[in-house]
């Protein structure tokens, strides 16, 4: 595991341990449009398309939604694949 998979992580691990006391629903609608424009301003890693799927990777929000994130451009970002699966393996 690369260091940044391990910050990728960390950060995503860190972000839940400080909203654990936040209520929210377990799932939040996701804004199509805040997602096209989220690609619009930083296309894909991989290919340097704004459109499509990006292969290898998954729009990630930074704070997550479930915790009072914003579903806005501003708060997402690509995450790897691979760096999803272990975050997820974290957040159970």
């Amino acid at each position: 595991m690369t260091n940044s998979t391990q910050a990728q992580i960390f950060g995503g691990v860190l972000a839940l341990l400080m909203c654990l006391s936040f209520q929210a629903e377990a799932r939040t609608k996701r804004s199509q449009s805040a997602k096209v424009e989220f690609k619009l301003q930083q296309p894909c890693p991989a290919t340097g398309a704004s459109k499509g799927p990006c292969k290898g990777y998954v729009i990630d929000h930074i704070k997550a939604l479930a915790c009072g994130g914003a579903d806005r451009p501003e708060n997402m970002q690509w995450q790897t694949v691979a760096a999803a699966k272990e975050k997820d393996k974290w957040l159970g």
